[in-house]
């Protein structure tokens, strides 16, 4: 039997392109996002939701940045695609829900709706990675979007915020709350719903 050949430490790492290093700050942005959060949660200090939403904005920046870099040093790779994916679900999916459930809506509806949207940017991110070769056409450049894109929940990470900075979370949210079956429902979860709704569809949106 031939000897193994031992493993270098840290050879994954050395995998990494600079496309990767700028996912990974994508979903550094999005775990400190959901740590804000939790700060805010047990200090009540709005400052720590502000702090939340910039993080996600400064995930967007992040995952813009990571695409152009991979095009301009033309070295896509399945590893960048599925870093950009788990990255994004921190960053778009479970930070959006987290801060929507912060700004009070903490109904047991609402945490369905949370889940359901978790669930469909999730299920937008696999559906893309699987069909990313086909919908380029043999180009090795995807020409549309099947469902809107998970990054587009910054919108309602955007909304919160301005929500935030008026004062309008918890008892003063926007829209109320209604009871079903002895159960809260805040409206203003819907457009959690619709956004997650979209990511879904076969609605073709045009990549730039």
């Amino acid at each position: 039997m031939l000897p193994t050949r031992p493993r270098k430490p840290f050879s994954m790492i050395r995998e990494f392109q600079l496309a990767d290093w700028f996912t990974l700050a994508n979903a550094a942005c999005g775990a400190g996002a959901l740590f804000s959060i939790m700060s805010y949660l047990e200090l009540h200090d709005v400052n720590h939701l502000f702090f939340a939403c910039g993080l996600v904005l400064s995930a967007l920046v992040f995952d813009i940045f990571d695409g152009r870099i991979a095009r301009w040093q033309n070295k896509n790779s399945v590893l960048g695609r599925e870093l950009d994916s788990l990255a994004d679900v921190i960053s778009f999916g479970v930070a959006p829900a987290i801060i929507g459930y912060a700004c009070g809506m903490v109904g047991i509806y609402d945490r369905i709706v949370f889940v359901f949207f978790i669930v469909c940017g999730v299920s937008r991110l696999a559906r893309y990675n699987v069909t990313a070769e086909r919908l380029s056409d043999g180009s090795g450049k995807v020409k549309y979007f099947e469902g809107t894109p998970i990054p587009t929940s910054v919108f309602l990470v955007l909304l919160l915020a301005v929500a935030a900075w008026l004062g309008a979370v918890n008892q003063r949210l926007w829209f109320g709350e209604v009871s079903l079956l002895g159960y809260k429902l805040h409206p203003f979860v819907l457009l959690f719903a619709l956004s997650g709704s979209l990511m879904i569809s076969r609605l073709r949106i045009p990549k730039p």
